[in-house]
């Protein structure tokens, strides 16, 4: 089956409407649990620093923390994919939850500089790691989940819905945010309301964890294991002697993907109060509105992938995504009154994050998937997003436009990928989602 085949795919099935629905929705509340700290950046870096020590510094460290979840995505996933590849996609799907929801709810409960001093900094240093490691098995496992588990001629859509469930983990955390800046005073906030949104991450992570207890296992892993394909080596060791081709655009499409969400979710909300002074309460509604409106760019893209082609599909959003992040922050600089439209239109032009997973999977054979797709995500994923966020707010005060400049080399490298690699590999479409590939 191709994305251009004649024949009319079948619809979704009740059941896969439901394997698609818990999957997506336990991603999103997981997801929530890593990304929390982000809209908690500012009240952090004053609780858990030396009060002395300068507010730029103690934000910068803050976000330090924050990325270096990112730099524990690949040992994290590298492990989870290994099992997912050799016992089962479900059982790492499961796992991953628990690993992620447990730290955020340590954090919410653990004590700060004020009472332990620096071994404050250092413990939620260590919750983080274990967060980026959980999270390094979710996406690669939920990506290969979803796929295999997708009818003939809707992956795309499945891939893109999924993805708008991942960051509608995003929106939860938007939304929590606003709440609290709404019923508490940023004094409340600081004294002991911080530690609501953590401690509900707990919460979200036990439905998460009984969520999953409702999945089957993919189509493709149980084929596999009745043919005994899944353990005939180290998963790894085959992605790296056999697909090194592969896994150059994988590395460089993550980075766009990245790039994407680091600049509008992670980045932009914070440079809203640092920057452009607008209240926390303002700037968290103006980001749930983004979420909801790249929530849609997810699906949107989706849908074009199995019409156009996930390759054809990076490429125009690759496009869009410096026009987007452009008229985003035009009406911020100028201070006008559009920033709400301005901010919906940079979500929908945010697709290349539901698009990028179609052609992820399609790059890798089933016995490796999650492996292939595992190493070359989080190692992108976390190089990348371990540096552009310190990049980026180091060099804001240069220039505000610098948001905008990062994306248009990104949206460069996505179009180039993408015509280089869609003509010279299998198109994702085409590759095999059976255990014969």
């Amino acid at each position: 089956m191709t994305a251009h085949s004649t024949a009319r795919p079948a619809p979704f099935s009740r059941s896969d409407y439901k394997t698609l629905g818990l999957a997506a929705l336990g991603g999103a509340l997981e997801i929530y649990d890593f990304i929390i700290f982000v809209f908690f950046a500012l009240t952090l870096s004053q609780l858990f620093f030396p009060p002395e020590m300068p507010e730029w510094l103690r934000l910068l460290q803050s976000f330090g923390i924050f990325v270096t979840g990112y730099l524990a995505r690949p040992l994290g996933g590298i492990l989870m994919a290994h099992f997912a590849d050799r016992l089962g996609r479900k059982k790492v799907f499961s796992l991953s939850i628990l690993m992620m929801a447990l730290p955020c709810l340590l954090i919410g409960i653990m004590p700060t500089y004020a009472q332990i001093g620096y071994f404050a900094p250092l413990l939620l240093l260590a919750l983080r790691i274990l967060q980026g490691a959980a999270v390094g098995g979710e996406v690669p496992s939920a990506w290969v989940f979803v796929a295999e588990h997708a009818p003939a001629g809707h992956r795309g859509y499945a891939l893109g819905f999924l993805q708008a469930g991942l960051t509608f983990g995003y929106l939860i955390g938007a939304l929590t945010a606003t709440c609290l800046a709404q019923v508490f005073t940023p004094a409340e906030v600081l004294d002991y309301a911080w530690r609501y949104p953590f401690l509900l991450g707990g919460v979200f992570g036990v439905i998460g964890v009984w969520l999953r207890r409702w999945l089957s296992e993919t189509p493709v892993f149980m084929a596999m294991e009745a043919q005994r394909e899944a353990r005939v080596e180290l998963p790894l060791r085959t992605v790296l002697r056999d697909h090194r081709l592969a896994m150059l655009p994988a590395m460089l499409l993550t980075c766009v993907l990245t790039s994407a969400v680091v600049v509008f979710v992670v980045i932009t909300p914070t440079m809203m109060q640092k920057t452009f002074g607008m209240t926390a309460g303002h700037t968290f509604a103006l980001s749930a509105l983004g979420i909801v409106f790249l929530n849609i760019g997810c699906v949107i893209a989706g849908r074009l992938v199995d019409r156009i082609g996930a390759w054809r599909t990076v490429m125009l959003y690759s496009l869009l995504l410096p026009l987007g992040i452009g008229l985003l922050y035009s009406c911020l600089i100028s201070g006008g009154d559009w920033v709400g439209l301005a901010y919906a239109i940079a979500g929908l032009c945010c697709g290349v994050v539901g698009a990028v997973p179609s052609v992820m999977v399609g790059l890798f054979p089933a016995r490796i998937r999650v492996s292939g797709i595992s190493f070359t995500y989080n190692i992108a994923y976390a190089a990348w997003a371990s540096v552009t966020p310190l990049l980026l707010i180091g060099l804001m005060p240069w220039s505000p436009w610098i948001c905008v400049m990062f994306c248009g080399v990104m949206g460069v490298v996505g179009v180039v990928s993408a015509a280089y690699f869609g003509s010279r590999m299998p198109r994702a479409e085409q590759c095999p989602m059976a255990g014969t590939a």
